[in-house]
């Protein structure tokens, strides 16, 4: 598995596993990127020439996929159309990339007989009560509520399909909320933490009592590379690492790192639609294949974090007024 194309590698998930695969294997990547306004070239930066490279094509074109997969060992699917609102305000763009996009590349993976693992998300499943005592799981019901998280199903079920009608190798991971360098500043917490960097107070989505479940991009990075090369065939993989923390304990805990009064933030009109909590059970992923993560303190994760956005100003800044203004348009 020594060419491995990454889709969506200009991403900020996608970014973080080209580099963590470049720093921590032989292996030598592609990405192939649309590199619409949530990518990023800057994030791939400084990376080794004779091993990386990167190329700029739309994954629902079939004639630059399937060229792409015939001369790779194994294709990591990243690439997706990601964000909640945006697919509130328009669906169709989900609807191209996450469902025609998949179907394009699972399609050259089965004509070349390439190894193919697709990423996904715990949004798929819905959401759960504040105060349910479960997590997902591998066996929980699809139950997605917006159409960013249906056509993500969509795409699961579509590899799931491929799997078992044509014998693709293909192994899916659905994973919890992902935070660390190189992430977009419209999301939840970069944009906190640039608000607070430029002097404007964070901004809460209703009563912040919803929860997410917290991963850094590193160790999300290692778990989709432990499933590629020791994952079974057919099988979907949760990737979690017990970090559940409702927004407004994020909020107030970047405040604190960053030396201000943690009720220094405005409460703005909740989301449609919001999800109230997940939660992700990694036990088949650390019991079957022996992964664990590293960022174990959410706190620890957070700080380390904060640091890379105040010391990368240059990254983010031309995105920043931008993003502010889709926001403020919204009410949010």
């Amino acid at each position: 598995m020594s060419h491995i194309l990454v889709t969506g590698g200009a991403g900020f998930i996608g970014s973080n596993f080209v580099r963590f695969v470049l720093d921590n294997t032989a292996h030598s990547v592609t990405v192939l990127d649309k590199l619409t306004y949530a990518a990023n070239t800057a994030s791939l930066e400084g990376l080794p020439a004779s091993r990386f490279t990167v190329v700029q094509g739309d994954i629902a074109d079939a004639d630059v996929v399937d060229g792409l997969v015939a001369s790779h060992d194994a294709v990591v699917h990243y690439a997706a159309e990601s964000h909640n609102d945006n697919s509130l305000d328009d669906p169709r763009p989900f609807l191209d990339s996450n469902i025609v996009g998949t179907y394009t590349l699972l399609e050259a993976a089965r004509r070349h007989g390439t190894r193919f693992h697709h990423i996904s998300t715990d949004e798929v499943y819905g959401d759960l009560e504040l105060d349910d005592p479960n997590r997902f799981t591998e066996s929980t019901a699809y139950n997605p509520s917006s159409p960013y998280s249906s056509t993500k199903a969509a795409s699961d079920l579509l590899v799931r399909a491929w799997v078992r009608s044509f014998g693709v190798d293909a192994t899916i991971s659905n994973c919890s909320n992902n935070y660390g360098p190189y992430q977009h500043v419209e999301k939840f917490i970069p944009r906190q933490i640039t608000n607070v960097l430029i002097g404007e107070r964070p901004k809460l989505y209703g009563a912040g009592a919803n929860v997410r479940d917290w991963i850094h991009a590193d160790d999300h990075s290692s778990a989709v590379l432990t499933i590629l090369e020791r994952g079974r065939i057919g099988e979907t993989y949760l990737i979690g690492a017990d970090g559940e923390k409702n927004n407004r304990e994020v909020i107030e805990l970047i405040l604190q790192q960053l030396g201000q009064p943690s009720d220094a933030y405005d409460h703005v009109v909740d989301r449609p639609g919001h999800d109230l909590r997940y939660a992700i059970d990694s036990t088949k992923l650390r019991t079957e294949l022996g992964w664990t993560p590293r960022f174990t303190n959410f706190a620890d994760g957070l700080a380390s974090t904060i640091d890379w956005y105040r010391d990368n100003r240059a990254w983010w800044e031309p995105q920043k007024a931008a993003a502010e203004a889709r926001y403020q348009a919204q009410g949010q």
